[in-house]
């Protein structure tokens, strides 16, 4: 039997860094601006980029790109889904581009849909399975397929985020459990469903399905070297694997020795580091986060690396909301240093800061403002956006205007 090897002790800005690096996030941008090759390692590199629907600044999966890369054409991002089909979109840690290469390795949901599916996507199977098969016949019959196609009406209950008629809900379903994927978005955004193996290359449709466990397995290998190091929870929520699949995949790579056991300073559980993580002696980015970026998306992480306590304030009442709508953390160096709320007005040409607030007892606010408007400038241009406009709110706004 293999027997760990003793456990290595980090300091906690070392955990930071390496979790930075993993992350894509430790290095300055590259001077030239990012071509396919960078956007497909960076894709490969994070294996799960969040796709969201608020378009408030700019569609969410666009953003890690630009704040590891810096001002990228954003098309190049699309043509990876399609027509080049280098990513397919899955459930992963939420709706996500994933490399394809892991498409066997999601089967094991796709199969298992009853467990893992949810809503109206599975109410519509169980009510209405000949309504579902007839769907899946006409895609095969007649191609693409989009929900708006379907000429049905949403259902009208206010507030509720799945909010899918019967057709939406089947297509999702039929999408949840592999048979269609999606093979493009519309300019507004809207999948275009397509049978699976009509888009996906061929050799990933003609992959064997791994058994589950393998698949896990590498689920977690994946997952560690997005993180670098991590605690178990970090591991599982990357992918939402279950936690009995996860706990076992994680004590079989750290049998194999692919995942070495550290305790970080100031952690309360046990970390594990990917032996091949890198460990910079300094961090150089700076960067806007979107909330869903996979750096920040797990909340108490970032309070255990960062000590940055952060909270989506999207469904919160407007009245309630402390520090705004869609709000950005601001990554300076290794520490989460500010957070911006922000707003692009396409029609006057505007990045709104809506409001900017510096994480407390910060030495250099001044040196932040510098910093982030720089930053501002950099995401104005890339949004072809003429200006940046700061409103009065949040205790870093006077800096910032004045920096502007």
């Amino acid at each position: 039997m293999h027997h760990l090897p003793p456990v290595e002790h980090l300091p906690a800005p070392l955990a930071r860094r390496i979790a930075l690096a993993a992350q894509g996030l430790a290095d300055e941008r590259p001077v030239t601006a990012a071509g396919t090759r960078q956007l497909r390692a960076l894709v490969e590199r994070l294996a799960v980029v969040q796709i969201d629907s608020v378009n408030v600044l700019s569609r969410s999966h666009y953003l890690p790109a630009f704040s590891r890369l810096g001002a990228y054409p954003r098309e190049l991002l699309d043509r990876l889904h399609a027509p080049r089909h280098d990513v397919f979109e899955y459930w992963a840690h939420e709706a996500s581009y994933l490399p394809v290469r892991l498409h066997p390795h999601l089967r094991w949901r796709m199969a298992a849909a009853e467990q893992h599916a949810w809503g109206s996507m599975l109410r519509v199977q169980r009510e209405r399975p000949q309504y579902v098969a007839e769907l899946l016949d006409r895609v095969c019959e007649t191609g693409p397929l989009r929900a708006s196609d379907l000429g049905e009406q949403r259902p009208s209950t206010p507030g509720q985020m799945w909010n899918w008629h019967p057709g939406k809900a089947a297509l999702e379903y039929l999408f949840f459990v592999g048979a269609l994927t999606a093979r493009s978005r519309t300019a507004g955004f809207e999948r275009v469903y397509d049978l699976t193996e009509r888009v996906l290359p061929a050799a990933v449709v003609a992959t064997p399905t791994p058994p589950r466990a393998d698949a896990v397995r590498e689920l977690v290998r994946t997952a560690a070297r997005a993180l670098g190091v991590a605690t178990e929870t970090d591991l599982r929520d990357y992918f939402r694997l279950p936690v009995a699949d996860a706990r076992t995949a994680v004590a079989e790579l750290a049998e194999a020795g692919e995942l070495l056991p550290v305790e970080v300073a100031g952690w309360s559980r046990p970390g594990w580091l990917d032996p091949a993580a890198r460990r910079p002696r300094r961090a150089r980015a700076r960067a806007l986060l979107s909330p869903f970026d996979s750096l920040v998306w797990e909340r108490p992480r970032i309070e255990r690396l960062f000590g940055f306590r952060y909270r989506l304030e999207i469904y919160t009442p407007a009245a309630q909301r402390v520090h705004g709508y869609y709000v950005l953390p601001f990554l300076l160096g290794d520490e989460l240093v500010a957070r911006v709320d922000l707003k692009a007005d396409r029609a006057a040409g505007v990045l709104r800061v809506q409001a900017a607030h510096v994480e407390e007892h910060h030495p250099a606010p001044a040196l932040v403002a510098d910093e982030l408007a720089a930053e501002l400038r950099l995401m104005a241009g890339w949004l072809s956006l003429d200006r940046v406009e700061v409103q009065p709110r949040g205790d870093l706004a006077p800096e910032l205007a004045r920096a502007v």
